[in-house]
């Protein structure tokens, strides 16, 4: 499987993907990782550069081009051993495509994300990688902006964002945010199903 040659953008900036897993169990395993207390933002790496997961392991060679993955070898942290849940729901993509960096990404209540744009972060971008965002803890008062709206994105929902627009994360509540986030490089598996929920959301317009 590879990438389209011709990648094309889709209708709408946020679509809905025909995914939903358990945010319960996911919340659960995730606690059981023994992360501690953070202070702002902070990043919990599932699947990383192989190199930095495994150090006898000699780094990959230097490339022109890190956007879509490619450049090196993957493999998945000591975080997944006694995750069986959440390394199902990696399963889920990286069975179909190439899965590649896999965090959970926590923000701490009463703070802010500026608004900024990830340029290479789109379907539409040639060679690159998408990212998939699954929400486990998302109380009231977290409000996520994607060109100046909200997307309301519940626990265990699984949404493509078109993250080369603008977007900021506000945390009103008085309980962290914690995200899932899984990149992939685009294939035709992963392409046909956002094309094909895209234009299912463009006919309820």
């Amino acid at each position: 499987m590879t990438q389209t040659d011709t990648p094309a953008d889709t209708l709408h900036d946020r679509i809905r993907l025909p995914f939903h897993f358990d945010a319960d169990k996911l919340k659960n395993e995730i606690q059981n990782m023994g992360i501690g207390d953070f202070t702002f933002y902070d990043v919990l790496p599932l699947r990383a550069p192989a190199h930095t997961v495994d150090t006898s392991l000699p780094p990959p060679p230097p490339a022109d081009d890190y956007a879509d993955g490619s450049w090196t070898n993957w493999m998945d942290t000591s975080f997944l051993k006694n995750a069986p849940y959440l390394t199902s729901v990696i399963d889920t993509f990286r069975e179909n495509t190439t899965v590649t960096l896999v965090r959970v990404l926590r923000l701490a209540s009463g703070s802010v994300v500026r608004e900024h744009t990830d340029p290479t972060l789109g379907l539409q971008i040639h060679k690159s990688v998408i990212r998939l965002t699954i929400p486990v803890i998302r109380e009231e008062g977290v409000k996520f902006f994607l060109n100046d709206t909200t997307v309301d994105m519940k626990p265990g929902e699984c949404w493509y964002l078109r993250l080369t627009d603008r977007h900021k994360v506000v945390n009103s509540s008085s309980s962290d945010r914690i995200n899932i986030t899984i990149d992939m490089i685009p294939n035709d598996w992963i392409r046909g199903i956002i094309e094909k929920e895209d234009k299912e959301l463009n006919s309820k317009v």
